[in-house]
């Protein structure tokens, strides 16, 4: 299968190249770098930048996988930076519209990026892929535009599957190293109030769910991509202190958190009780379903 991957140096994206070459995919990476470079089933194509013509080299896709767009997890959220977050994944859909609509040969499947953010914070709700309700805020709007504009490539017959993305724990990236750091410290406790939830998924979760997606022709649309049994914020750290034999003990106001972060402390002072209600329903199999067995696995 050939498969062109956007945002292929993130955390995500690198993780998931090594993935499908090793199960013996042909891979396309997008870059805005100024290099052309190639390897064994595996080429990288310049997009994005003045010139560049990647239909012209492509010419056709099996799949798309799209994961373009600035890191949410980088800056204070200030006005310009939201701009850059909203902006970087508009433009680079709009370009993947635009070539697909060049391509000799139209992929069957586009699978976008997104994010639970969609959903309105709540201590009480349980949300699946059928909650209609959406988050009235930055990262909810974002979402929103983002999997309405992936969605127009199903006008040309295009498979859209739009993954909600979790908190990814992860080694070398995600939400998991900044976490742990106060604990490695000796310095961990609860953050806010400690009854938000916290809805994780494994990386290595992640990467097998977008490669579930692609093979599964059944899914089509938004698919939470989180483990099956969220935590609250206060467990979630109490479980990382187990790990690694710390004590969960200095407590991180929320004003502290406003004052460190700005608009981007709602990342970790709020959150929603995801269910990956799709995945279950088709019968994925996760292979870190429980948080101790995936922070053991990571730490």
């Amino acid at each position: 299968m050939k498969i062109v991957i956007t945002g292929g140096s993130g955390f995500i994206g690198q993780k998931l190249t090594d993935f499908f070459l090793e199960r013996g995919h042909e891979l396309v990476v997008l870059t805005r770098k100024k290099v052309h470079k190639t390897e064994e089933r595996l080429t990288y194509v310049n997009w994005m930048t003045e010139g560049s013509s990647p239909e012209n080299e492509i010419k056709h896709a099996d799949a798309i996988i799209n994961l373009a767009g600035v890191s949410i997890n980088k800056g204070r959220w200030d006005a310009n930076h939201q701009k850059q977050i909203y902006e970087s994944r508009m433009k680079a859909t709009d370009e993947l519209i635009r070539m697909i609509n060049h391509f000799e040969k139209k992929p069957s499947v586009l699978i976008n990026a997104s994010a639970i953010g969609v959903y309105p914070a709540s201590l009480h709700e349980v949300y699946t892929e059928g909650s209609i309700e959406a988050a009235d805020d930055f990262l909810g709007r974002t979402v929103l535009d983002w999997e309405k504009k992936a969605g127009q490539v199903e006008r040309m017959g295009i498979r859209p599957v739009f993954m909600r993305f979790g908190v990814v724990l992860g080694k070398e990236g995600g939400a998991l190293p900044l976490m742990v750091l106060p604990y490695k410290l000796f310095a961990g406790g609860t953050v806010g109030s400690g009854e938000q939830w916290v809805s994780w998924v494994h990386v290595q979760d992640v990467i097998r769910a977008i490669d579930f997606a692609l093979q599964n022709q059944r899914l089509r649309g938004p698919v939470n991509v989180t483990a099956p049994t969220p935590v609250r914020m206060k467990e979630f750290g109490k479980r990382i202190g187990t790990v690694l034999h710390r004590p969960h003990w200095l407590p991180v106001p929320s004003f502290v958190m406003k004052i460190v972060l700005g608009k981007k402390s709602a990342l970790v002072l709020e959150g929603q009780y995801v269910v990956p209600a799709v995945l279950q329903k088709e019968e994925f199999e996760f292979t870190y379903p429980s948080l101790d067995d995936a922070l053991r696995d990571l730490l």
